[in-house]
């Protein structure tokens, strides 16, 4: 292998330990109807976007407490958080994965999945997955 080839596969590797502590962290505090978008071909600001549910403000903010200190355990920088003072929605970007966490009122009027997804019908490049799980 190639020195190139051996920092995709840890690059991959490294995203996708990170998508899945992501996850685990979210549902550990039962959000739900979590969606992971692989944004890379549509914007150098980020890798993966996740997008999940709370039942209420006070889910929300304890979800994205949850994240941020899962993932700081496991060694993930934390470049911050927005939103938490409402908890309608808040933002944790962790620079490769950024995850928004949003109370279902929220979530429909913004729509992010169909926003990325018109992204998706346009340029053919986006991959969005729900977990099922």
């Amino acid at each position: 292998m190639t020195k190139d080839v051996d920092t995709a596969k840890l690059d991959a590797n490294y995203l996708e330990s990170m998508k899945l502590a992501v996850v685990d962290a979210i549902e550990d505090i039962k959000g739900f109807d979590i969606t992971v978008m692989d944004v890379r071909k549509l914007t150098s600001m980020t890798s993966y976007m996740i997008v999940a549910s709370a039942t209420s403000s006070r889910q929300a903010k304890a979800i994205a407490d949850n994240v941020r200190e899962k993932l700081k355990e496991k060694g993930y920088s934390i470049r911050g958080t927005e939103g938490e003072k409402e908890g309608e929605w808040v933002l944790v970007d962790l620079n490769d994965i950024v995850a928004h966490i949003m109370v279902p009122t929220t979530r429909a009027y913004y729509n992010l999945e169909q926003l990325w997804g018109e992204a998706e019908s346009r340029r053919g490049h986006i991959k969005a997955d729900s977990n099922e799980d």
